[in-house]
C-alpha cells in the first residue's frame, strides 16, 4: 500500500487483452487509451502457490478526464528520470527499463 504503479487488473472471464487494458485503464484513471503492442511479461508468485502472469502494454492516450479510480489515492504523470525518487511497487522501474519501456 502507498506505492505508486501502473494502472492493471485482472481480465474478466471471456475478455481479451485489448478489452481488459481499455477497461482497467478507464476504472483505474478515467482515461481512454488506444492498446499498442505489448511492452513485456513478468511472472509473481501468489497466495497458495499460484503465479500472476502480468502483460503490460503500451498505449496511447485518446480522451477522457484524468482522475485517481477508487482503489488509487492519487494519479500523476511522471516524466522517466522522476520515477527513481517515487516509492514504486518492487521491481517495477527496473523491469519497465529492461522492455525498453522507459530509457536506461
Amino acid at each position: 500500500m502507498g506505492l505508486w504503479s501502473v494502472p492493471g487488473g485482472r481480465l474478466e472471464p471471456g475478455e481479451d487483452d485489448e478489452a481488459g487494458v481499455r477497461r482497467e485503464v478507464m476504472e483505474e484513471t478515467g482515461l481512454r487509451v488506444e492498446v499498442g503492442p505489448l511492452a513485456g511479461v513478468v511472472e509473481r508468485p501468489g497466495p497458495g502457490g499460484v503465479t500472476y502472469v502480468i502483460r503490460d502494454y503500451h498505449a496511447t492516450v485518446t480522451g477522457g478526464t484524468a482522475a485517481a479510480g477508487d482503489d488509487a489515492a492519487d494519479l500523476r504523470w511522471c516524466a522517466p528520470a522522476d520515477l527513481a525518487r517515487l516509492p514504486l511497487t518492487e521491481g517495477l522501474l527496473e523491469t519497465l527499463t529492461g522492455w525498453g519501456a522507459l530509457p536506461a
